[in-house]
């Protein structure tokens, strides 16, 4: 097979300090042949997805995901200098518990180390597609406006907002699909009508494997591969591993928050997953029963991670066939 027949978009789910596993995914399908036309990401599958997007090689990749210090990504503000109520304050008045500013400083000299600044830096030719929008970039990443209540897709939705996309920094559209309600504060969306508050696009759907689907009913011209890692909700669900709420948890308010918070961000893949047509191209990586919120997390488990998305994708290519897809899902009257 040849380079172009192994070529193929990429899909990435949220999933908080599980991304690495998603590095381990790349990694494997790149050592099978294969090349990313496009990558769409959610929170931490946008942050795996841009640097990828921008070209970064996953072993590079993987360095930098094992080496980074998680807990620094918290940034608090001057709220959380007062004892105890701190933390639950700057969520109450703020809108999250972290600002995000040293995240964003981080991705942004990252991107610029691989000479990306805007989405302009990762436009894509056009291959005869007829200029549809979802062919104009690498990278797509989502978010929820929930000043307008909607769902977004950047760079593709920019316009919508009067904004040209080109413009538009790679760094923030990031910024905004990480805002994990609650744990980080909203991203600020500037535009000619005002200003909008963008959060995690888990929040209506941390994994958007259908987003590159063409609609037109015409064949695809390359699979869509997705990997997603996020964990089965148990009985009390995953908590949001910040240090400073731990003794705020303990208001019920607070704690139902943070209930409403993980179910929407990941209960609905679970019943997204049991469509076939969404199982048979999605490559589910075993989160080893970490936490996705563990801002703490040890670097053996960071590795464990790393792994556990190797063998995933290991055993899903084992069993994949692009025309079997094509046959059992795409065609008329198909499944």
């Amino acid at each position: 097979m040849n380079a172009e027949g192994l070529s193929a978009d990429l899909v990435l789910s949220g999933g908080g300090v599980l991304g690495i596993a998603h590095v381990g995914v790349v990694s494997v399908l790149e050592e099978h042949g294969y090349r990313f036309e496009r990558i769409a990401g959610t929170s931490a599958g946008s942050i795996v997805g841009s640097l990828l997007a921008a070209g970064m090689p996953s072993p590079r990749l993987g360095e930098i995901m094992r080496s980074l210090d998680y807990p620094s990504f918290l940034d608090k503000d001057k709220l959380d200098r007062i004892p105890l109520l701190g933390p639950p304050l700057s969520v109450v008045l703020e809108n999250g518990y972290s600002e995000g500013r040293r995240f964003a400083e981080w991705l942004g000299r990252e991107l610029a180390e691989l000479g990306v600044t805007t989405f302009g830096d990762l436009r894509l030719r056009d291959d005869g597609a007829g200029g549809r929008v979802e062919r104009r970039w690498r990278l797509v990443v989502t978010a929820a406006d929930v000043t307008r209540g909607q769902f977004v897709r950047l760079p593709w939705d920019y316009e919508r907002y009067g904004l040209d996309p080109d413009e538009q920094p790679v760094v923030d559209a990031v910024r905004a699909s990480i805002s994990v309600p609650y744990l980080f504060e909203p991203a600020r969306l500037r535009h000619p009508d005002g200003e909008s508050l963008l959060v995690d696009g888990g929040l209506i759907t941390n994994y958007p494997i259908d987003v590159f689907d063409r609609r037109d009913g015409r064949r695809p011209r390359r699979p869509t591969f997705g990997a997603i890692v996020v964990p089965r909700l148990p009985a009390e669900g995953p908590r949001l591993g910040v240090p400073g709420l731990r003794a705020a948890r303990r208001l019920p308010p607070l704690r139902f928050l943070e209930a409403l918070v993980a179910t929407a961000l990941i209960g609905r893949d679970q019943g997204h997953l049991a469509q076939p047509w969404v199982r048979a191209r999605s490559i589910e990586v075993d989160n080893l029963g970490v936490n996705p919120f563990d801002f703490s997390i040890s670097p053996e488990v960071v590795d464990r991670l790393y792994e556990s998305g190797r063998r995933a994708a290991t055993e899903f290519l084992a069993g994949w066939s692009f025309p079997d897809y094509i046959a059992r899902y795409r065609q008329p009257g198909a499944a």
